[in-house]
């Protein structure tokens, strides 16, 4: 795991075309900006986590059924 240190408004950029920027700090919360292509999914873990659950269960995600009706 890469470990970085950031101050508001500065970014971290991954790969080629996925960039974070830290929007606000607020005590112990930190808001983060994400621009990332739309064909990448990004979600909080718990969320993700969540998908993965209903996809082992054979439930499609809202997401999923988005992308079949397309």
């Amino acid at each position: 795991m890469l470990v970085l240190s950031r101050k508001k408004d500065e970014k971290i950029v991954i790969g080629d075309n996925i960039s974070i920027m830290v929007v606000e700090i607020r005590g112990d919360k930190v808001r983060l900006g994400i621009e990332a292509p739309r064909d990448v999914s990004v979600h909080r873990r718990e969320v993700y986590d969540a998908i993965k659950r209903r996809e082992t269960e054979g439930i499609p995600s809202e997401e999923a059924a988005e992308s079949a009706a397309s």
